[in-house]
């Protein structure tokens, strides 16, 4: 029994909530005492902010000293205070290009913008549920690289998994120098500032708070979870995470995120 852990790390999807995107009340009731103990959580996404407030409402995190980290450590905010923290931009013309490179390559693309989601292309299904998820609408301009007057965080390209598989290392080789890309679902890519991952954006935050890595839990389910599992004091990742991502834990869950896996985490290790 470990009791000594100052801050402990969430994903949302396939972690905190279950495969109907709720929070079940067992993981709520142990994550708010938690919270009253002094321990602080964060949240951390590959969503924009206005998808994880909801979360963030349920889990009480407004009441405590706790943070979301959003855009794959992209921004970071005080959520007690409303206060952003650290935060990095995609280069202007990179989100341009993207909806150019999307449109040859017969996939979806839309950067984030303040409140909405700019879709470059028709939004398709993947959008749609995206949208849906970050609870921000969709609007879709037919000249996005004329259009886009507003600084970006992260852009999403979207798509049948195969064909996925297939354009990423296309524009993996056209922007390594200026971007990250990488998987957060099988039907989703992400485009970050190069370099900023969750692990990055955590070391900011753990800098902030005056908190060693040591320290830190984190838990996650999904490609774009391993870094920061890596970077962690103690890395978990869930049941019902891929083969890749249990591989670099220190612990795997016994129990999936449809049964508590993170109050059995809270249960072990705090």
């Amino acid at each position: 029994m470990f009791t000594d852990y100052r801050l402990l790390v969430l994903d949302i999807d396939g972690t905190v909530t279950n495969s109907k995107k709720e929070v079940t009340p067992k993981t709520r009731e142990q994550i708010i005492r938690l919270q009253r103990e002094g321990v602080k959580v964060v949240l951390a996404s590959g969503r924009p902010p206005e998808g994880v407030f909801p979360i963030a409402k349920v889990l009480q995190l407004e009441q405590f000293d706790s943070y979301l980290l959003t855009f794959n450590g992209g921004k970071i905010i005080h959520l007690k205070t409303g206060k952003c923290i650290f935060e990095k931009h995609l280069p202007m013309h990179i989100p341009k290009r993207l909806a150019g490179d999307a449109k040859t390559h017969g996939i979806g693309m839309a950067a984030y913008g303040k409140g909405v989601i700019l879709a470059g292309t028709v939004p398709d299904s993947y959008l749609k549920l995206e949208s849906e998820i970050s609870k921000m609408p969709i609007e879709y301009h037919e000249n996005l690289a004329a259009d886009l007057n507003q600084t970006v965080n992260q852009c999403i390209l979207t798509g049948e998994p195969e064909l996925l598989e297939e354009v990423e290392p296309v524009l993996f080789g056209k922007y390594f120098h200026e971007a990250q890309i990488f998987h957060s679902e099988p039907f989703y890519l992400e485009v970050s500032p190069k370099n900023v991952d969750k692990a990055y954006g955590l070391k900011h935050l753990l800098r902030f708070l005056g908190i060693s890595r040591e320290k830190m839990v984190c838990c996650g389910d999904s490609y774009n979870d391993i870094r920061m599992l890596q970077y962690a004091g103690v890395g978990i990742a869930m049941k019902n995470a891929p083969k890749s991502v249990k591989v670099v834990a220190d612990y795997v869950t016994e129990n999936d995120n449809d049964h508590d896996g993170i109050a059995e985490v809270i249960g072990r290790f705090f």
